[in-house]
């Protein structure tokens, strides 16, 4: 019983280190629609795969690979750099690639 109780009261502690805020995973679930025909089993799945990226990923790290995405996606010429040659910045995406990789395999069947 006690083991129970401690595992209860963890719980929330644990499940908050990964929480995202629900503007980012609709922002997620959005693009991942729109990339997967906008249908009611695309949001299910989109749903899923956001999901299963925040229990691997804390949400800092996602936040600052999703940045460095778009910010290379930008066309920002030199600008762009710091966001393709840092060793950081490449470790931050290479993990939420991981995460995606992951998440397709358990929510895209």
């Amino acid at each position: 019983m006690r083991r129970l109780l401690l595992a209860a009261l963890l719980l929330p502690a644990a499940a908050l280190a990964h929480d995202y805020p629900t503007v980012a995973r609709a922002d997620y679930v959005l693009g991942c629609m729109a990339a997967n025909g906008n249908t009611r089993l695309a949001l299910e799945r989109c749903a899923c795969s956001i999901d299963a990226i925040a229990e691997q990923l804390p949400y800092d790290s996602y936040e600052a690979a999703d940045t460095a995405l778009r910010m290379q996606a930008g066309n920002l010429g030199e600008r762009g750099a710091e966001f393709r040659d840092v060793p950081q910045v490449r470790a931050v995406i290479e993990a939420l690639r991981r995460a995606q990789a992951e998440a397709t395999l358990r929510c895209f069947p």
